[in-house]
């Protein structure tokens, strides 16, 4: 009886195949045992053979996938997770399982699969060193400050800035510059907000107004240094980049006409001014607090106001008057300093008296000499000594209808007149 050979194309005659003569594979098409006692058969990889009691592919006989055969879907997600460098741990998850998949399957794809599985691995590596150094939170850092509306905002106090649409509006863009040339804006202050959900433009715009003007002095000490065109404007939130988490208000010196420009830093503060400067001009803003809350009415609406405001200004003008004293001053500043503080003392009782007035009339005739106390003239020689600005900044009566003297001024506010606020006031 024969046995027909296994299906497929015929060998030629005389084709030896991969066995000496005589041996024949085993496996399911062996050919039959011998008979009459002859020993079987010797197969090279066979019980004896170097590769124990299986074919070199596995105990079940697997052969390598033909070229024809299906490309493992998992082996191609793990390499498209370890080229794009995101969800790393995932990308290694998907080689390894393509491995175990491939090795149990006719298919293609062992090289990608471990392609995916080492460049997961490195990525995995580089987001572990990014979270151990902080690079992951600077990265997030700079996304917030570039989700700002439609601009990019990376400022930081003491920044100088173009800015092609101006200063107002909400879809402002920065491009940093030098101050030394000219520039838009400069900013003085940033304020940063807490978190909680989205407090209007409204509420934001009245915050950013508050805070600014309240820091201006902080960054530009010397109020009489301040040109005339310069006023205060803020960049805040929007709705959406409070949602990517932005909670900063920014602070910003730019000129009163929309169509001009800056030069030159407005800084002056601890870092541009001397010790003896930075003495004087702190003395100084306690009595420009004081002048700062100054009632908008007149004392024949409003006496007790007017009474507990000379009482803040008798107390602003003692603590002033304190501070130059203490200090010790160069020897060719002593002598302004010293006949300053004089003067101030003088005027605390001139406010100390207009604070306990029983009417109108009498808080004016106490009032009117106080004022002229605190000429801010009367510091320019102090000043000239201290080499600090000596030309009072003037004030604009455009934005004051009442002429009530709300502008502060340096060492005093206002000039003398009936009602305390005369037409020559200054502003800080």
């Amino acid at each position: 009886m024969s046995i027909p050979p296994p299906p497929g194309p015929r060998q030629p005659e005389g084709f030896q195949g991969p066995h000496a003569q005589g041996q024949q594979p085993q496996g399911p098409y062996a050919a039959p045992q011998p008979q009459g006692g002859q020993p079987p058969p010797q197969f090279p990889y066979g019980p004896h053979g170097p590769h124990g009691p299986y074919p070199p592919y596995g105990p079940y006989g697997f052969q390598p996938p033909a070229a024809g055969s299906a490309v493992n879907g998992v082996a191609i997600a793990a390499l498209v997770c370890g080229l794009l460098c995101f969800l790393p741990a995932v990308g290694l998850v998907l080689g390894l399982i393509a491995l175990w998949q491939i090795r149990r399957r006719p298919e293609r794809g062992r090289g990608m699969a471990i392609a995916g599985t080492v460049l997961s691995s490195l990525g995995l590596a580089l987001w572990v060193l990014s979270l151990s150094t902080g690079a992951v939170a600077d990265f997030w850092e700079g996304f917030k400050e570039g989700a700002r509306g439609n601009t990019i905002l990376v400022l930081e106090e003491g920044d100088c800035f173009d800015s092609p649409d101006g200063l107002v509006g909400w879809g402002i863009e920065a491009d940093p510059v030098p101050c030394s040339q000219e520039h838009d804006g400069e900013v003085f202050a940033l304020v940063t907000l807490p978190d909680g959900a989205f407090p209007g433009d409204d509420s934001l715009f009245d915050t950013a107004d508050d805070r600014c003007y309240a820091l201006q002095d902080g960054y530009a000490m010397d109020a009489w240094a301040l040109p005339s065109d310069v006023d205060v404007y803020h960049i805040t939130p929007s709705r959406d980049s409070w949602d990517h988490g932005d909670r900063t208000i920014i602070c910003v010196f730019g000129n009163r006409d929309a169509d001009a420009t800056l030069t030159g830093s407005l800084r002056r503060d601890e870092s541009t001014l001397d010790a003896d400067q930075v003495a004087y001009l702190k003395a100084a803003h306690v009595l420009n607090a004081a002048l700062d809350r100054i009632p908008m009415t007149e004392a024949e609406e409003d006496l007790a106001g007017h009474r507990k405001w000379a009482g803040q200004m008798s107390e602003a003008l003692a603590e002033q008057s304190g501070m130059l004293r203490e200090h010790e001053w160069p020897a060719d500043a002593e002598g302004p300093v010293t006949k300053l503080a004089g003067e101030l003392e003088k005027a605390e009782a001139a406010w100390a008296k207009a604070a306990e007035a029983d009417s109108p009339d009498a808080f004016y005739e106490y009032s009117a000499p106080g004022w002229e106390l605190i000429d801010p003239h009367k510091s320019i020689a102090a000043r000239k000594a201290l080499d600090l600005t000596t030309t009072p900044p003037t004030f604009d009566e455009d934005e004051d209808e009442s002429g009530s003297g709300s502008g502060s001024g340096d060492e005093g506010g206002t000039g003398g007149g009936d009602d305390g606020a005369g037409d020559d006031s200054i502003e800080v």
